[in-house]
């Protein structure tokens, strides 16, 4: 097959893989020389807050009437950037760019592709830290929390790059008799990408890197709490010699932009992170078949959870409780993975909630440009809405741990690590997303009837289960429905290549992402079948 390329710069050496895959390394910010850069990286972004930023749409550069101002959810007079908002007018403007650009580059070699993302992850790894900061003033996040993010985006353009090679290798099972079979796996079109504020560069990057490598292009329109790190991200893309319009960057609002992007008949595919109710809405916007339309439309749903750990009397207590703390307020708990229940079987039930209760204990909650062990919550709607559940739980159980917002100068979004015991399985704070620091405790008779607790929500995100029982482990290995599973050790931080994410039932359409399908869903197969024939030798002088 003749392919049609887009001629990358000059400047940009054509990049392979270096070797098998390997997670990128977590930062020990003990060490004085990581704590130090850190730091100067922190001054340095410092003087680049309040930035404006343009849409970027096939190239080309706009500004708009509307803003979205991004804020720095400690400090929320601070301005971390200014970025023009796209309404429903840009729509046929960006559509007929991503088209245009589709049709070279889904002609290009994956080389080319792959190409791309791994200069990419060249450029964020050098700038590692300067990234870490841009997390810390978006969107609250410590400086163990920021790195783990960076390094996941590292790993998702590594692993993807490594995967799209992969799967330009293809084959059919065997090769029939007199014919030449291939199967190719060829992109679907444009898509649009609407990822989430709590994983803003790592989710974003990851799911606008899966589309551009398998050849499709893409309408990245990032939430308004994060815009500025995909920002950062579509600059890095450029710099590495992205053509126009393959990614264009559209921050704007859900209900206008993101709603018309979804519904034009010429979008193939939407991949998307957040909440249920979105996600439900964008799913059934897509299915309705527009004028003009001639495909059914892709969904790529990762839409939360109601996470819980299930603790069994013969299971390594210290480790279950710096577990099940770790991972409730990891983050202020605003991460789709976090465990939100702690099912904890009666023999070890009251000393269980004593040892977390003291573990909470030495939590501390402030600016995380100071590295405590928890930051703010994402923006003041959010803050009101855990303090409503937190009303909610102290109706339905007892308040063990924190329970109050946390004033501070600066007016920061704080809420205390909250941890509620006695809770029944069928309540409020035990069934609802509350993507929060809020955990429930809840008391079972027997790992059986924790089992059932832990399948009794509407989700099936992620899980975990500490035992020394080799009898419940394989059990619930078939029985825990959840789509990450975990055995004695917590339930975030699932890592790219080993620990492919994605959930069940309403927490989506489980993508795996960072797994060896997940580029699957941003392609089609066919299969192209050649007859061979035998053509008789030329005869004459």
């Amino acid at each position: 097959m003749v392919m049609a390329t887009v001629t990358l710069p000059t400047s940009i050496t054509l990049r392979t893989p270096q070797g098998d895959f390997r997670n990128e390394p977590f930062t020990d910010f003990k060490s004085h020389e990581n704590s130090r850069a850190m730091r100067q990286a922190l001054e340095k972004v410092a003087g680049q807050l309040g930035r404006e930023y343009d849409l970027v749409i096939g190239g080309d550069r706009f500004k708009t009437g509307e803003k979205i101002r991004s804020l720095n959810p400690a400090r929320p007079a601070q301005v971390v950037g200014v970025h023009q908002k796209a309404g429903a007018e840009h729509v046929a403007q960006v559509m007929a760019a991503a088209l245009e650009a589709y049709e070279l580059w889904s002609r290009t070699t994956v080389e080319q592709r792959t190409s791309l993302l791994l200069g990419a992850a060249d450029l964020i790894r050098q700038r590692h830290f300067e990234f870490c900061a841009w997390l810390v003033y978006e969107v609250g996040k410590n400086w163990a929390e920021a790195d783990a993010d960076v390094g996941e985006t590292i790993d998702f353009l590594e692993f993807y790059a490594r995967e799209a090679l992969r799967l330009s290798r293809a084959t059919t099972p065997i090769q029939y008799p007199g014919e030449r079979n291939e199967l190719l796996y060829i992109p679907l079109g444009v898509g649009a990408v609407i990822p989430p504020w709590n994983f803003p560069f790592a989710i974003m990057a990851g799911m606008t890197a899966g589309s551009i490598v398998t050849g499709n292009t893409v309408i990245l329109k990032p939430s308004s709490d994060s815009p500025t790190i995909a920002a950062k991200f579509f600059e890095v893309l450029e710099e590495v010699g992205m053509p126009g319009g393959v990614v264009n960057f559209c921050p704007g609002s859900g209900a206008t932009f993101g709603n018309a992007i979804v519904e034009h008949p010429k979008t193939r595919f939407i991949a998307f992170t957040g909440s249920k109710a979105v996600g439900l809405d964008i799913h059934e916007r897509a299915a309705r078949n527009q004028p003009g339309q001639i495909w059914i439309k892709r969904t790529i749903l990762e839409m939360g959870g109601k996470d819980s750990i299930v603790v069994c009397a013969d299971s390594d207590l210290d480790a279950a409780v710096d577990g099940v703390v770790a991972s409730a307020f990891g983050f202020s708990g605003q991460k789709c993975s976090a465990c939100s229940r702690a099912i904890i079987e009666e023999p070890i039930y009251d000393m269980f909630v004593e040892r977390v209760r003291e573990k909470v204990a030495q939590w501390t909650v402030g600016d995380p440009a100071e590295n405590p062990s928890m930051g703010p919550v994402i923006n003041k709607a959010a803050l009101d809405s855990m303090l409503q559940y937190i009303e909610t739980g102290k109706r339905e159980g007892r308040l063990v741990a924190g329970g109050k917002a946390v004033a501070t100068p600066e007016g920061g979004f704080y809420l205390e690590p909250t941890v509620f015991a006695d809770i029944a399985p069928d309540a409020v704070i035990a069934q609802e997303e509350i993507f929060g620091p809020v955990l429930a405790l809840i008391k079972v008779a027997s790992f059986e009837e924790g089992l059932k607790v832990a399948n009794n929500t509407e989700y099936g995100l992620t899980g975990a289960l500490y035992t020394g029982d080799r009898a419940r482990l394989d059990l619930a290995r078939h029985a825990f429905h959840v789509g990450n599973l975990y055995f004695n050790r917590k339930c975030t931080g699932a890592m790219v290549g080993a620990h492919p994410f994605g959930g069940f039932n309403m927490s989506g359409t489980d993508s795996k992402a960072g797994g060896p399908d997940y580029l699957y869903l941003f392609t089609q197969a066919k299969s192209v079948a050649e007859r061979l024939t035998t053509r008789p030798a030329r005869t004459g002088i």
